[in-house]
């Protein structure tokens, strides 16, 4: 058989098992291991595990997950989000749609406190959602505007998904990181302005807070400002000793960590309970990570024996004479519709070893690219009918607001994403001048 029907056969069997709900690692690794036993014999599929098991436990920048997602736990355990709510609550309330405003902000910070867009679901879910609902705000404004803030989680740094697509793509993570900061501003700038001139156009969708309820002493609200600006002090104390080369990436996350569970012992509520949820939901999180990369690169040792990469893109850029932009837009479109029944991290590791070398080869910066997959796959997470986020959102939701209303709120803001990719991508500079900037490339 030829080694490119064997590469599709591997990729159909694949994605087979993930369609009868096996789990990600499991469907994975077993097609790899399996192709390897039958190509090189059981010598073969023995050494291809235990390589890969090897090369994980010897890949240093991966001690980053664990830290980063511990420093996202013990600051959303300890309630710190609820001070950073309560903020945005005080200072925008006086705006007519200022309290959904207020939760993309509150997201921003939630995405540089934790980098998991499932947590900043959790959060705006439980935090924001109800006193949304509670001040009469549109039931579909808001569940939309919960899930647009939740996409920024894998984009602001310290994104861990952007880690990932760092050590799997053999590019630097402070350039990628450096990468996100732009374009999640953008895309979260462009969420309030849609929201503001929504608002403005129909205000019963979000109104404004009554004077009793924001005429607070200027005292207190400085009070809160402060609690809003922990967040940003525990990420410059992280990421300033990196980007200036003090410090490696692991001992930068090592200080976040450090950061945020001194920030949460200062504020008395780093309790047993706080501590022994933080650590059991780090661990559960990255072992599951690390499984998934396992696997990931097992299967993408067999595929590149086999020259698939090769092979596809001889098939795209000489058989069938695509550009590259088309080659690209195929890709993109082709997350769109894995996201559809698979997580972010799943794709990335299932696809890497095709995607990335396909386009380094095409003439595209892996950096820029890399921006590109995170805004793509946060689309796909949010597109009907089977967007992973959408029904996480109703896991959360209360029973008033139905699966239509997920479905239909969000709609607006993948439009709004689809716009922020297409500048991404028509001026690549809004991601590539920060990190050229920082590190004069």
């Amino acid at each position: 058989m030829p080694y490119e029907a064997i590469a599709a056969l591997m990729f159909a069997s694949m994605m087979l098992m993930l369609l009868t709900g096996q789990r990600v690692f499991g469907a994975i690794g077993f097609v790899a291991v399996m192709a390897a036993f039958f190509l090189w014999g059981d010598r073969g599929g023995y050494d291809l595990g235990f390589a890969a098991a090897i090369k994980l436990m010897k890949w240093y920048p991966l001690l980053t997950l664990p830290m980063f997602i511990f420093m996202g736990y013990v600051l959303s355990e300890s309630r710190i989000a609820d001070d950073l709510y309560r903020m945005f609550h005080v200072w925008m309330g006086g705006l007519s749609g200022g309290l959904a405003v207020g939760t993309i902000g509150l997201m921003v910070l939630i995405s540089a406190m934790n980098g998991l867009s499932v947590a900043g679901m959790a959060i705006g879910a439980t935090i924001a959602l109800p006193e949304l609902l509670k001040r009469g705000y549109d039931k579909r404004m808001v569940t939309g505007v919960i899930q647009a803030g939740s996409s920024l989680g894998i984009l602001v740094p310290p994104s861990v998904v952007l880690v990932l697509y760092a050590m799997i793509a053999r590019q630097p993570v402070g350039q990628l990181w450096l990468a996100g900061v732009l374009p999640g501003l953008m895309m979260a700038g462009l969420f309030v302005l849609y929201i503001v001139i929504r608002c403005r156009l129909n205000p019963q969708l979000g109104p404004i807070l009554p004077k009793e309820e924001r005429d607070i002493p200027m005292a207190e609200k400085l009070r809160l400002l402060r609690a809003g600006l922990l967040p940003l002090f525990i990420f410059f104390t992280m990421m300033v000793p990196f980007v200036n080369g003090w410090t490696s990436l692991v001992e930068s996350s090592s200080i976040g960590a450090i950061a945020a569970f001194l920030a949460a012992v200062f504020k008395g509520r780093m309790t047993r309970r706080v501590f022994e949820a933080s650590v059991r939901k780090t661990l559960g999180i990255s072992c599951m990570f690390m499984w998934i990369i396992l696997a990931a690169l097992a299967f993408g040792a067999v595929f590149d024996g086999l020259g698939a990469v090769k092979a596809i893109e001889s098939l795209f850029t000489e058989q069938l004479g695509f550009s590259p932009w088309v080659i690209l837009i195929l890709m993109q479109l082709s997350f769109i519709v894995m996201g559809t029944f698979l997580d972010d991290t799943a794709m990335l590791v299932i696809v890497a070893p095709l995607y990335v070398p396909l386009v380094g080869a095409l003439g595209f910066d892996l950096i820029w690219y890399g921006v590109l997959y995170t805004i793509t796959t946060q689309i796909a997470y949010m597109t009907p009918p089977f967007g992973y986020n959408l029904f996480l959102m109703r896991a959360m939701a209360p029973p008033e607001i139905t699966l239509r209303d997920i479905y239909t709120s969000i709609l607006p803001f993948v439009l709004v994403m689809v716009v922020a990719l297409t500048i991404i991508m028509v001026f690549p500079e809004i991601a590539l001048w920060l990190p050229g900037y920082v590190y004069g490339n």
